[in-house]
């Protein structure tokens, strides 16, 4: 075992896996934040019962929340990555490729996971607001844009803050699927490191250490939020 960590340091591993890692939150956080883009306009769509938008993210959240994530990542890469390569050639960047594409795949894929995943987080947010609060705003009448911006959004924020955190949890966790089709993420590193080295164990126990640590300072981060949003709403 100590051969096999003195190995790892040695062979310069250390360095691959916390590339890896850099790769996984910048996968992460692009994806939740096209998700949570996603997530706001269907949330407010279903929430709102705009006919037929409400038809298609119905249809879109259950084909998402229903397929399993892999299936989803393998069906929009293999069906996508001729098209980003067409359409960065039309751009002037025939240079992007490999890594490049896969990341941008890859972001899509994920950001529908989370988008579908964030759409009922949102729903239920709006719909945990007290309808007494919109009526009376309206009684006073206060246009539909303040409303929005003064009583409907803070409160939607505050209440989907807990669930956005496990959407994020999820979404970092769903990153080390992409390593199936080749995007050099922390999982990627790890199974290229195990394979080499033949030591496994000790790549995915790193792996599985360094995911905790993100996972575990991200979850300080929403803590700390949730604790600021509580205290300037007085609860």
């Amino acid at each position: 075992m100590d051969l096999g960590f003195w190995q790892v340091w040695e062979g310069g591993w250390i360095t691959a896996i916390l590339r890896g890692a850099g790769v996984t939150v910048a996968l992460g956080i692009a994806s939740m934040a096209f998700g949570i883009i996603i997530g706001v306009a269907c949330g407010l769509i279903k929430w709102a019962r705009i006919s037929p938008l409400t038809l298609v993210v119905d249809f879109y959240t259950s084909i998402v929340r229903g397929v399993p994530e892999l299936l989803i990542i393998y069906l929009l890469f293999f069906s996508s990555v001729e098209f980003a390569a067409r359409v960065a050639a039309a751009f002037g960047y025939e240079g992007l490729a490999g890594n490049g594409y896969a990341f941008v795949i890859a972001v899509v894929a994920i950001a529908a996971i989370s988008g579908a995943y964030s759409t009922e987080v949102v729903r239920g947010a709006l719909a945990a607001i007290p309808a007494g609060h919109i009526e009376a705003a309206r009684a006073l009448g206060i246009p539909g844009t303040r409303i929005f911006r003064r009583i409907i959004a803070p409160q939607m924020l505050r209440i989907a803050v807990p669930g956005m955190n496990n959407v994020w949890q999820t979404t970092i966790k769903d990153t080390a699927l992409v390593s199936v089709v080749g995007l050099q993420e922390l999982m990627r590193a790890a199974f290229v490191g195990a394979g080499s080295t033949r030591h496994p164990f000790i790549f995915y126990f790193i792996a599985a250490v360094v995911y905790l640590a993100i996972t575990l300072v991200s979850q300080g981060g929403f803590d700390r939020v949730e604790r600021l949003l509580r205290l300037r709403s007085g609860k």
